[in-house]
């Protein structure tokens, strides 16, 4: 029987709260599947840590997470702390340590979830963001000078690498292949001078060794606003760092709510341990009443099982997140129900 070892990072906020589904969950498939999990969790890496320490992990925190076959995270992020402090201090190291270029996030209009948008179907609306994860616009090369001064300046360099922009591209290029044939490349070439011609370069480059798939490009302001106006037309949706990012976030929103969006921070060469995290942030807000919605941190964890070669348990987990949207009532606050993070699991648990 196979075993993986995975580190658990709860965080903050409801971070704790939808990391105990996903493992109930990921349980239950390795009993019907045929594999085991061995957990660690790091309980106190988080910006409770960095309050009382000045860090939001040990020194030696990636040397323990080295050795792991994947890490699942929850959330980072709460009042008191800057967010370029909590992310700097442990989400972003771990990305760019483990060379986790792919950020992936799948976008899905369930039955059963109502879509602010009046054009996302169920069925009809099923895409994937592939975002550039460890360079592009969040580059560390810059700084602040005259600080305090009327001529104070800040300074923010984007770094695109040929090496770094390639391996994404081919990364979308390939699920493009394996999904619906079709690549949308995210771009503002008409605006940003440098970086973006390059990047369009890379993509009509890269396109020339996938005869499957047929491409487009659309700048990002034209390409936020389709989105909206037809998000069933998308497949493959590839983005720099910001872009990416932006627009992830921004299909999460179409599909209902981005308390369901699950992501994964993937090294497709397996050299280093991949991480898999809820899309939702910290939420402190409702985090400790009992309500956060669970589901995207259970669709990350079926994202993990995919990536650690087990795809008949992520899709068991994903059809039974579908069945529990379109055949029941029971819905957590956010998705306009009164249940409780408890009872959607145990619902899920039920139908899976």
């Amino acid at each position: 029987m196979t075993n993986h070892r995975i580190a658990l990072i709860p965080g903050d906020g409801i971070g704790a709260e939808v990391l105990p589904p996903a493992q109930r969950v990921l349980d239950a498939l390795g009993r019907r599947h045929g594999f085991t999990l061995s957990y660690t969790s790091y309980d106190d890496w988080s910006c409770e840590r960095y309050l009382r320490e000045g860090a939001m992990m040990p020194e030696d925190g990636l040397d323990r997470l080295r050795d792991k076959d994947a890490i699942l995270l929850g959330a980072v992020g709460c009042p008191g702390v800057p967010d370029h402090v909590s992310l700097w201090g442990l989400l972003i190291p771990i990305r760019r340590s483990f060379r986790q270029y792919v950020n992936l996030r799948p976008i899905r209009v369930f039955e059963g979830i109502d879509s602010p948008v009046r054009g996302a179907v169920a069925g009809e609306v099923d895409l994937v963001v592939v975002r550039e994860n460890v360079e592009g616009e969040y580059s560390e090369v810059g700084g602040r000078l005259n600080r305090g001064f009327d001529d104070e300046m800040a300074v923010q360099e984007a770094v695109f690498t040929r090496a770094g922009v390639t391996r994404v591209l081919d990364y979308a290029f390939g699920l493009a292949a394996r999904r619906h044939g079709r690549l949308t490349s995210a771009t503002k070439s008409n605006g940003i001078v440098h970086t973006m011609p390059f990047w369009d370069q890379l993509v009509a480059e890269r396109a020339e060794h996938f005869d499957e798939v047929s491409w487009d490009q659309e700048h990002i302001d034209a390409l936020a606003a389709k989105f909206v106006l037809e998000p069933a037309r998308f497949d493959v949706v590839v983005g720099s760092n910001l872009f990416g990012d932006i627009l992830s976030d921004l299909a999460a929103a179409v599909a209902g709510s981005i308390g369901i969006a699950p992501a994964a921070n993937l090294n497709p060469e397996r050299e280093f341990p991949s991480m898999f995290e809820p899309v939702h942030g910290s939420a402190p807000d409702i985090a400790g009443q009992g309500i956060a919605n669970p589901l995207g941190a259970i669709w990350s964890a079926a994202m993990m099982l995919d990536h650690l070669g087990h795809p008949d348990a992520a899709k068991d987990i994903t059809d039974a997140i579908a069945a529990v949207l379109a055949k029941t009532d029971v819905r957590t606050r956010d998705l306009g129900g009164t249940a409780t993070t408890a009872e959607f699991t145990d619902k899920l648990l039920e139908l899976l």
